[in-house]
């Protein structure tokens, strides 16, 4: 069986002229951050596609009754109607108790659907082990599974994950230190010394000298007003502060799984010259028939004798060699002459790979290759 792979080839030109970004979309506060929160629940009244005989959710149902003053016997629950998940949400920062959060219902067990199902009250808890937030509420759930009596079955989308919006209330908040503190710090999304720098004098720029001193390639600290109000207004404005980025390294990422190649606009190449073909071998054995069997019958017990059929191996072999086309990279070339060489030569994403591999070891290509 011979398959035939569709590969992709994607190049990012990056304009030499870059485009004006606001400080928020490059950098966050260090210190204002989510925190995830995780918990053991109960769905019931689900439509007899729960866990059934599954030991642990008669157990959590026994338990549940219990603090109700009913004594049940877990030989005597079926858990047709019922499943345990687990509950997941994410705390945002500054969420102060009474406000409300998603949260995410993922089957545990054997229920093959958690549609129509409600979450039984779930104590949401931190990393630190203390509860945050209540879960309860129904279960909005996108998929769906049927099954037949003859035992077919057809599922569309995941019915065992569902979601219940602002299905949790937040019991308690996390303590910040971010009115405590005279200063912030910037966290850039990607470590550039130059980036910091210049998101440094911006700010200088704009609300006055040592206002920001960039600490590495990833931090910027910024003095900011003591009281409340004025910080948040302060941050604010610095967020949207607009100013334009410096080149991003040169990178060449790779995937090899999809096939997907990305060159980045500033990649250049040295002087180098590359000859890449492809070689192809067909191997196709079959088994050849020379001559029949023969034989005869004896008497009336039916014994036979002769002799067998005579086989051969047949194998055959096809060679394709694909002549092997040379170019030439002059010094410095840039992406739109790198993609067009490749291009001409039909070079597939696994042949990329390896003139891009070979250029980099060769020392040609100025450039990082990352291949995910």
């Amino acid at each position: 069986m011979i398959k035939y792979y569709k590969i992709f080839l994607i190049s990012v030109l990056l304009s030499t002229t870059c485009l004006a970004d606001r400080i928020k979309d490059m950098a966050s506060v260090a210190g204002v951050r989510t925190n995830q929160l995780v918990g053991y629940g109960l769905v019931i009244g689900l439509a007899k596609t729960g866990d059934g005989s599954v030991n642990l959710t008669k157990q959590s149902i026994a338990s549940m009754i219990s603090q109700f003053g009913v004594i049940a016997n877990i030989a005597d629950i079926n858990a047709q109607n019922a499943a345990n998940v687990m509950v997941t949400a994410t705390l945002p920062p500054f969420a102060k108790p009474g406000t409300t959060i998603d949260v995410t219902v993922s089957s545990l067990g054997k229920a093959k659907s958690l549609k129509g199902g409600t979450l039984l009250m779930t104590a949401l808890k931190g990393a630190d082990g203390n509860v945050y937030a209540i879960a309860q509420g129904n279960l909005v759930v996108g998929g769906l599974g049927v099954e037949g009596a003859d035992g077919s079955s057809t599922i569309q989308g995941t019915p065992t994950v569902g979601r219940i919006p602002n299905g949790a209330t937040v019991e308690k908040s996390v303590k910040s230190s971010f009115l405590e503190n005279d200063n912030i710090v910037l966290n850039l999304h990607q470590a550039d010394f130059s980036q910091a720098d210049k998101i440094a004098n911006t700010i200088n720029n704009t609300f006055g000298p040592e206002i920001a001193t960039p600490i590495d390639s990833t931090s910027i600290k910024v003095r900011t007003p003591t009281q409340a109000s004025q910080k948040v207004s302060f941050i604010g404005l610095l967020e949207n502060l607009n100013f334009e980025p410096v080149t991003p390294k040169a990178k060449v990422v790779v995937n090899s799984r999809t096939g997907t190649v990305v060159i980045g606009g500033d990649v250049r190449i040295s002087p180098a010259a590359v000859a890449h073909g492809s070689l192809s071998v067909k191997i196709q054995e079959d088994t050849k028939l020379l001559s029949e069997g023969t034989g005869t019958v004896v008497g009336q017990s039916a014994t036979v004798s002769g002799t067998g059929a005579t086989t051969a191996q047949d194998t055959q072999i096809d060679v394709d060699e694909q002549p092997a086309r040379a170019f030439v990279f002059d010094p410095g070339i840039e992406l739109q002459t790198l993609v067009d060489a490749l291009n001409e030569t039909g070079t597939t994403a696994t042949d990329m790979v390896a003139i891009l591999e070979a250029l980099r070891e060769a020392g040609a290509l100025r450039a990082e290759l990352i291949i995910i």
